[in-house]
């Protein structure tokens, strides 16, 4: 039988990676490596497919839509547990198996918040902007006089949200000795209503999927609801929240800290307010970037292609109704 080809223009490593090889001969280009950095359109990647002569793609930013399902490919696979840049409806009509990787990131993600809330709880980046500086005896203080703070035993988290995510953070936050509630309607784990946790938690952290019915759920009522002082984290999407009102929240007193990891269309203005907040820690959204993250999804696609190459069924496939006989 002839091997099949694969182009990955997704990062991948580890053992996953090295099963892929073993299964199909690859070619492997990704988009992260390049500079300056290259998203392919959907005609640029149907271009590329039929360059390579490749049977399956790997993709994580590269558009899948219109011309790609004109190429005879036996699979999709795609590094992200939302395939959002993959038309599933269009890859169905075209009876093209699409594999995702939810969850690939999730210990990542967990990790970051756990990162956040010690920076924003114990001023860390402050402190250390004061010890590059010689600022450490400024105005007449010691550090212990500015930086006492609360210690995170036995307080109480509210995870927004209980996916992946959620739940790999929720293991760790108790084993830090918190108390963790969740809201999430989807998860019957989370017994708690929205309004329950906003009222109960000295933490608010959001790990909820953007949708039409959670863009904007935490906006100016929603802080007001929160306990005064409450620590406010976010490494999901910005549009989860209404940024005017968290910043208002913060001047007032009532969010008494925030970390956040995402915004709207990737940027902060330098001259935002959040940028000018001491009690504020800005990332770039790299919850997810680990080398990790990218074993994770190798094996997670290896394994699916592995399954369809033996007529199996794969633990993630999108569209499992395009199964019908072999893919190989």
């Amino acid at each position: 039988m002839t091997r099949l080809r694969a182009l990955v223009t997704s990062p991948l490593r580890g053992p996953g990676f090295d099963k892929l090889r073993q299964l199909v001969d690859v070619v492997y280009d990704p988009w992260i490596d390049q500079t300056p950095l290259r998203i392919y359109s959907a005609a640029e990647l149907a271009d590329r497919v039929r360059a390579e002569a490749a049977d399956i793609v790997v993709v994580e930013t590269d558009s899948v839509s219109g011309p790609v399902f004109e190429r005879p490919l036996r699979v999709i696979a795609v590094t992200r547990g939302d395939p959002n840049n993959v038309d599933v409806a269009g890859a169905t009509s075209a009876r093209i198996p699409v594999l995702n990787t939810p969850g690939r990131n999730a210990d990542a993600v967990a990790e970051m918040a756990i990162a956040l809330l010690f920076a924003v709880t114990r001023q860390v980046i402050t402190a250390d902007g004061e010890v590059r500086s010689g600022q450490v005896y400024r105005d007449g203080t010691i550090p212990y006089q500015r930086f006492r703070a609360a210690e995170l035993a036995g307080r109480t988290a509210g995870l927004v949200g209980l996916g992946a995510v959620g739940r790999a953070l929720r293991w760790r936050l108790s084993g830090l000795g918190l108390t963790v509630i969740a809201h999430d309607p989807y998860n019957d784990e989370a017994r708690h209503s929205l309004d329950e946790l906003l009222a109960d938690a000295d933490i608010v952290s959001l790990h909820a999927p953007l949708t039409n019915d959670t863009a904007g759920m935490i906006g100016a009522g929603q802080f007001a609801a929160m306990r005064d002082g409450v620590v406010f984290l976010n490494t999901a999407r910005a549009q989860l929240h209404d940024i005017d009102a968290l910043v208002e929240a913060l001047r007032s007193g009532k969010v008494a800290a925030a970390g956040l990891d995402h915004f709207a269309g990737e940027w902060l203005p330098p001259d935002h307010p959040l940028a000018a907040m001491p009690n504020v820690v800005l990332t770039p959204h790299i919850g997810g970037a680990t080398w990790n993250t990218e074993a994770r999804q190798a094996r997670m696609v290896a394994d699916g292609i592995d399954d369809l190459l033996a007529g199996a069924t794969p633990d993630h496939i999108v569209n499992p109704e395009v199964l019908g006989g072999q893919i190989g």
